[in-house]
């Protein structure tokens, strides 16, 4: 029996540093340092309210051990970002 592989599409919103933070920098900058098997399929910036912004990213990475466990460390290791939680996660 073969097994392929499946694809898993998370949806992080992303919590910069400061009001201050460029989110185009900032989303640059994530998508630099992600992984090559994770791409970046969609990205919406959420208004939190007074000022606050947040950077919502839908990725689509492979279904491995550890889960999502690995792109939060690897986004939460960015400069200027203050807090990642993923919202939505889905077998493609």
């Amino acid at each position: 029996m073969v097994f392929k592989m499946t694809n898993v599409l998370a949806v992080v919103k992303v919590m910069p540093e400061s009001v201050d933070t460029s989110l185009e920098e900032l989303q640059n900058a994530i998508s630099n340092k992600l992984p090559s098997k994770v791409s970046m399929k969609k990205t919406e910036i959420e208004e939190i309210g007074f000022g606050i912004k947040a950077l919502r990213l839908s990725l689509i990475l492979p279904d491995e051990a550890g889960g999502t466990d690995l792109i939060e460390e690897t986004i939460r290791s960015v400069e200027g970002v203050s807090d990642v939680q993923v919202e939505f996660c889905s077998r493609l």
